[in-house]
């Protein structure tokens, strides 16, 4: 354990709570920055094993060796997006039909809810132009921010895999910049955080690609079962999508549905999609992210979902999906700094057995 300076209770919390919000409020503002670093460092510990077997095994050149598992890394993603995107070129070719039954779609929509809610086509109409008119107004706002966000993404594409060279080549070179900042006979202690860290993100990462080829598989099933067509594309772009907590499910059901209608506009055909979903849903929330994922990241759900939330005001889908790796690093060095234990237990997911206050009763006699 590395022993710290004694400090009275309300100054520890005090110090702890400062740092907290001072690291936050830095990497709010250093957002753009600061997100494709760590997505970087989530890529060169996953690839960490494949640089290490080319450079121990091999004897590749630490140069070498790099280029070659950056180059595997992207060519796994290229190859998920050219399927992706042959697949989507199909869509596009029934794009007449999907237009011919979402209008037949809308229809039944419409005369459900005159005969339900009493509300005419007419209003109904209405409603709808007043909404495409905002629509407009918004357009040139909307499409400003699509432009950023693309070219963003193009940004964070070229330079991920720059920041990822730069960490497997200087590996080395950053564990002896840390061991140079803290005391010799805590170096023990600095080698345990750090094997530590790599195995647990590691782990995680892991654990869930896996858990998004089982939501692939699951759900490609399900939709074959129910007759909906490209079920293979859409399976897999459920799993990826799930990847994105909260949002990544209810965006994957919208694109099933739409990609539904090129075979047929009918309500039963939706209503089954949205079954299935929901049992793949239930399968992964109850038994896939149990069993895969909090085996390997031990964060208790209520600091998960507090860490998500806050991960994604502050860098939106990124930070979302950065939230929980960067909790499990933060629980390990807590976990073995003796001042910051509690705060790692905590964090933990480890509930007690039975757990009861004993207090003693005083009889003071006058």
């Amino acid at each position: 354990m590395i022993k710290q300076i004694e400090l009275p209770f309300f100054a520890k919390i005090a110090f702890i709570l400062i740092t907290l919000l001072s690291l936050g409020f830095l990497f709010y503002i250093g957002k753009d920055v600061i997100t494709p670093v760590l997505m970087a460092f989530l890529v060169a510990v996953l690839l960490l094993p494949i640089f290490t077997f080319l450079n121990v095994k091999f004897r590749f050149p630490r140069y070498l060796a790099a280029i070659l598992s950056v180059l595997f890394f992207a060519a796994c993603i290229i190859g998920i997006m050219v399927f992706i995107s042959y697949q989507v070129s199909d869509i596009a070719n029934d794009f007449s039909t999907i237009k011919k039954n979402a209008n037949s779609f809308l229809v039944d929509i419409q005369k459900f809810i005159k005969d339900n809610f009493n509300l005419s086509l007419g209003e109904q109409n209405k409603y709808i132009d007043d909404v495409a008119k905002d629509s407009v107004k918004n357009g040139k706002a909307t499409l400003g921010s699509a432009l950023i966000s693309v070219s963003d993404l193009l940004l964070d594409c070229t330079i991920i895999p720059i920041y990822t060279f730069l960490f497997l080549i200087y590996k080395d070179h950053f564990i002896l910049f840390l061991a140079k900042l803290i005391k010799k006979e805590n170096h023990n202690t600095l080698k345990d955080i750090l094997c530590q860290i790599k195995v647990s993100v590691n782990n995680y990462i892991i654990s869930l690609i896996l858990e998004m080829i089982i939501v692939s598989i699951l759900t490609a099933l399900g939709l074959w079962i129910i007759g909906v067509k490209y079920f293979v594309l859409l399976g897999l772009i459920t799993g990826i999508l799930n990847m994105i907590p909260y949002i990544g499910i209810m965006l994957a059901g919208v694109i099933t549905i739409f990609a539904s209608l090129t075979g047929t506009p009918e309500t039963s055909v939706i209503i089954s999609i949205l079954i299935v979903n929901v049992i793949v849903q239930l399968i992964d929330n109850n038994i896939l992210v149990p069993l895969i994922i909090n085996s390997k990241v031990e964060i208790n759900a209520m600091v998960s979902i507090i860490g998500i939330i806050i991960g994604g005001a502050a860098s939106g889908i990124s930070g979302m999906f950065l939230a929980i790796p960067l909790l499990a690093i933060l629980k390990i060095i807590f976990d073995r700094i003796e001042s910051l234990e509690p705060w790692g237990y905590f964090m933990g997911n480890h509930m007690p057995k039975k757990f009861t206050w004993r207090i003693r009763k005083i009889k003071i006699e006058s």
